[in-house]
């Protein structure tokens, strides 16, 4: 496996103290990526599943009464394949899993994975396939699929949205992707993330160009008329800070 890096205490986002693996390499090219550094599929850290799990388990003790690892990066799917026989063994050691996606990657190894998950963090970054593409160079329509067949299969899953600047909170566009989701029996939450700049020093490091220079994050105005807009019929509506 081509693991990014490990954080072995995580209490951001997520639920749960948990392990969170960050796998290497993206077919996004987001414009605001957080982490810049994984989307190119470079050998960084080659880890078998018994190294995985290995550091896994010395942390379990600080676990509270469930015991998490989240598979993230950008982007884990793109491994699926190779991830199969490690969520395997994980759940025949008792863990939860939680796959943290685009979700651009739907295929037969990806559903076998899916076996073995307990949560889905689906990641959209725009319901418009043209505005999708402008945004992160490739169409939308493989993730939608995947929202479809995560109801399908009643897997339970979150959605997280960037609330981005002139990009992603045109009121029609959150009222479409409401549209959409607001009857999913299995969506459990939807997440707000507002947009902001604190990686943009990464782009920088690594000598690419940042192209939304000029956005400033989202007015707190702007988050609560979004978070209007989805908490009609969905479960749970956050605005993550």
């Amino acid at each position: 496996l081509n693991v990014h890096s490990i954080e072995t205490f995580w209490t951001q986002e997520w639920p749960w103290i948990r392990v969170v693996i960050f796998m290497q390499g993206c077919l996004m090219k987001c414009k605001y990526c957080h982490n810049p550094d994984t989307i190119e599929f470079k050998k960084n850290l080659e880890m078998s599943d018994e190294e995985i799990i290995s550091i896994v388990n010395k942390v379990k003790p600080y676990f509270w009464t469930k015991w998490w690892v989240t598979f993230s990066g950008w982007e884990c799917l793109t491994q699926a394949k190779d991830l199969v026989s490690t969520f395997k063994k994980l759940k025949e050691l008792w863990y939860n899993i939680v796959i943290d996606t685009n979700w651009f990657v739907f295929n037969d190894d990806v559903v076998e994975l899916l076996k073995y998950t307990d949560l889905v963090l689906l990641d959209i970054k725009h319901f418009y396939d043209d505005d999708h593409i402008k945004l992160t160079w490739v169409t939308n329509k493989p993730v939608i699929a995947f929202g479809d067949y995560l109801e399908k299969i009643q897997k339970p899953f979150w959605i997280r949205h960037v609330l981005v600047p002139n990009y992603t909170d045109d009121k029609k566009h959150l009222f479409d992707l409401w549209e959409h989701f607001k009857d999913f029996k299995s969506l459990q939450r939807l997440e707000i993330l507002p947009y902001h700049t604190l990686w943009v020093h990464k782009w920088r490091e690594l000598w690419m160009e940042y192209q939304l220079n000029d956005v400033a994050p989202p007015t707190a105005e702007a988050l609560m008329e979004a978070k209007s807009i989805f908490e009609k019929n969905i479960k749970e509506v956050y605005i993550r800070r």
